[in-house]
């Protein structure tokens, strides 16, 4: 069973990742120690034919180094070469990464790998019990190898979060439209739509906080100070509505061919009735606030 997780970065960024339970990784583990058997006895097979010549030395020297490289290097390379992934967890869709998020590197899948081959699982482990168990107690079913190399095993293979929409608010669109937005970082754009996204998530006075800050950081970027009497979130959903909407100006072609027109000649027909005026509602008064929180 999995459950989603919250990781935080260094810069104090809340990750939702799922976290891969004892089920996913077991089966993953026995895909590979699947592909680790097949390789010792492919290994065992070739080294007798050097023991039958004699040297029972030299077979058994080979077969112990070959035994490290299987057990210990299998692990290891994999998760080093494909950024945590062993094919397996390939298969599985898992991935080993730090627990801040970033990808694990050459010590942390050597850290990972000794400690699965002497505690987890091998020479201590009573054939995995003591990953078994420290999985199970494991609010995020990580074994003794994850605690000592700072790691967590997490599941690829998501539904596509849905992405939060961001509208214009119509008092700005003009003065949105005059922006100059080339100097807007990616990473800020970014953190201002997850904010926008989950405004209605915070407490009152920590989304206010939290946009006022976004807002400063924007108006720095592009050079355009928030209006007053404009709200923190207006300003950021103006700026990131036009700078979506220039996107896709982008995306579209200059020329559009539409289908060929028919000649046709024109028909007599009867003229048409002059219209009716219509009578109009009265209409409504304007609020008196014109920026509505999103909800």
């Amino acid at each position: 069973m999995e459950q989603e997780s919250e990781l935080v970065t260094g810069e104090a960024v809340v990750l939702d990742v799922r976290a891969a339970k004892l089920a996913s990784r077991g089966l993953a583990m026995m895909l590979d120690v699947a592909l680790q058997l097949v390789a010792l006895i492919v290994a065992m097979l070739v080294l007798s034919q050097v023991a039958a010549f004699g040297d029972e030395a030299l077979a058994l020297t080979l077969f112990l180094v070959t035994l490290v490289l299987i057990m210990v290097g299998y692990p290891v390379i994999c998760e080093t070469l494909s950024r945590g992934r062993t094919l397996g967890k390939m298969a599985l869709g898992l991935r080993v990464v730090r627990t801040d998020g970033g990808p694990v590197r050459f010590r942390h899948a050597l850290v990972r790998g000794l400690a699965g081959f002497f505690i987890d699982f091998w020479a201590l482990g009573m054939l995995g019990v003591v990953a078994v168990v420290t999985s199970l107690l494991s609010p995020n079913g990580r074994r003794v190898g994850d605690y000592l190399a700072g790691t967590l095993v997490i599941r690829e293979r998501m539904p596509a979060a849905r992405t939060p929409y961001v509208g214009m608010p119509p008092q700005l669109a003009y003065w949105a439209s005059q922006l100059d937005l080339t100097r807007l970082p990616n990473d800020l754009a970014l953190a201002v739509r997850q904010y926008l996204s989950r405004t209605s998530e915070l407490r009152p006075e920590a989304a206010e906080a939290l946009g006022y800050g976004l807002a400063q950081q924007v108006a720095t970027a592009i050079g355009a100070p928030v209006p007053p009497g404009v709200p923190s979130w207006a300003y950021l959903s103006a700026v990131l509505a036009e700078r979506r909407q220039r996107d896709q100006a982008k995306l579209q072609p200059a020329v559009q061919y539409g289908p060929p027109v028919v000649q046709s000649y024109p028909q007599p027909t009867a003229p048409a009735p002059a219209p009716v005026a219509q009578p109009q509602p009265p209409s409504e008064p304007a609020p008196e606030n014109p920026f509505a929180p999103p909800g």
